[in-house]
């Protein structure tokens, strides 16, 4: 089921109303119920899937904490391997397949191994690392085991959750779900706003976004430069909108029935360099690929001194890269962010010093548009089909500049750039809390907010683009 659906409009009222006159120890059965038949609603039979994965997990997270020494890490090693192998056979086993058949042809060897014709189930690497950092956790000794079935069964499958995010650690849910949330209205009002805002950047930004950028990139070699490189700024903005309008409905929506989900993004339009936007940027990933994979490696090669970051950064983004898409684009896109980390890392004492003689404005201001134009420039290759489509629209843009392509909707480009600096604009005074942090959606002022809300809801019902788009981020 999508955010942007027709049957969420009618789901979530049904369950958040149900959920609240239910018995405080009957809820969790309802939200299960609830999450089965969000999932179902995709391909009802990958629910199976899921629930191997969570039994696997459950198991051994008991088995862990009940063994000690050798065992206990034998069983970690297994509930790892285990869930990992679900994603590989799903997201990856027809990319590592077909690489090995063009190796074989390339050395005459015969290869019999056909792809397999499956579908990646929504969310799959979601639900896996989610599962992963409970078993570890247990394994650490930082989270006791979960006896209760139901109840971790329910922190794998949230519903708002359940599909893109965020990730959540067992220590910040597991035990929400034992706890009886009353009806608040503040937390009520907080999560209905938080989704509102999230609609407005799903489908009135994001979505109309995609009409140009689809257009261009669908075709680029019917376009030059320029289209390009407005299609390019535009993918930029129309996945950040896309993917933090999605956590914004989730953390919102989780809200609304007392949950507190963690924060996902922090305006990484804003960062002033690749290391602090991604401590902005899908924050619930990057952490989590720093507690469970950066800062272990780190650990293990300790004695290398620098070179044990440099590696272990390179070895975290081709991870990142390889986590997002199974093709050679997306593990290119990561190196490109890893290579960039490193490279703030290795020249961080330099720059202060050059930056020392700068005035501090004009070192911010060129520090953001590199940033916004390194995330810009990798997301081509996040956003291309394939290696030779990603260098041709590379080459389009630096050597071949023309006429911005229209496409017959002068208003498409004039809608989509009024309301990127809408949101500019509105990120701007929270980032520096301009105008005593002035806010309309959050204004104190009653009737300003009652305007507020029912223009963003004018606003998305007239120019919003409903043709129930996935959010970009359910392919992963």
């Amino acid at each position: 089921m999508l955010f942007n659906s027709f049957e969420f409009l009618i789901f979530f009222p049904v369950v958040t109303i149900l959920y609240y006159a239910l018995p405080y120890k009957f809820r969790w059965i309802l939200l299960l119920a609830a999450s089965c038949v969000f999932y179902m609603f995709f391909v009802p039979v990958y629910i199976l899937i899921l629930l191997t994965t969570i039994l696997i997990d459950y198991f051994a997270a008991i088995w862990i904490d009940k063994s000690e020494g050798k065992r206990k890490r034998i069983y970690l090693i297994i509930s790892i391997g285990s869930t990992c192998l679900v994603l590989f056979i799903f997201k990856y086993f027809n990319f590592f397949n077909e690489n090995f058949r063009l190796l074989a042809q390339l050395i005459h060897w015969n290869y019999p191994i056909q792809a397999l014709k499956i579908l990646l189930p929504i969310g799959l690497s979601f639900h896996t690392f989610q599962s992963l950092s409970y078993v570890i956790e247990v394994y650490r000794g930082n989270q006791k085991p979960e006896y209760h079935f139901g109840i971790y069964s329910l922190y794998v499958m949230f519903y708002p959750q359940l599909s893109a995010g965020p990730i959540e650690r067992p220590q910040n849910m597991l035990h929400q779900f034992y706890e009886e949330h009353d009806f608040d209205y503040d937390n009520v009002m907080y999560g209905l706003k938080r989704m509102l805002w999230g609609y407005f950047k799903k489908v009135v930004i994001a979505d109309r976004l995609s009409l140009y950028v689809n257009a261009v990139y669908g075709d680029q070699r019917a376009h030059n430069g320029t289209s390009l490189l407005l299609a390019t700024i535009f993918f930029t903005f129309q996945i950040y909108c896309d993917f933090s309008g999605y956590s914004d409905i989730a953390i919102g929506c989780a809200r609304v029935m007392g949950f507190k989900l963690m924060t996902n993004f922090n305006r990484p339009m804003f960062s002033r360099s690749m290391t602090e936007y991604w401590r902005r940027w899908h924050i619930s990933l990057s952490t989590w690929f720093n507690d469970y994979l950066f800062t272990p490696l780190v650990f293990e090669f300790r004695n290398a001194g620098k070179f044990a970051v440099v590696f272990a950064l390179l070895i975290t983004f081709f991870v990142s890269g390889l986590w997002h898409g199974a093709g050679w684009t997306f593990i290119a896109w990561g190196l490109l962010h890893g290579v960039a980390i490193t490279y703030e890392f290795l020249t961080k004492k330099k720059r202060k010093r050059l930056f020392q003689y700068v005035p501090e404005l004009v070192s911010k201001t060129m520090c953001f548009l590199l940033t916004f134009g390194f995330v810009s420039f990798t997301l081509i290759f996040f956003r291309a089909v394939n290696f030779s489509e990603a260098l041709t629209i590379i080459h389009k843009i630096m050597f071949e500049p023309g006429r911005l392509f229209i496409g017959g909707n002068m208003w498409l480009i004039v809608y989509s750039v009024f309301f990127i600096l809408v949101l500019l604009l509105t990120e701007l005074i929270q980032e520096y809390k301009l105008f005593n942090n002035f806010s309309l959606i959050y204004n104190p002022n009653k009737a300003v907010r009652y305007l507020t809300y029912y223009s963003l809801v004018l606003i998305i019902l007239l120019l919003g683009v409903f043709d129930s788009s996935q959010f970009i981020y359910f392919q992963f």
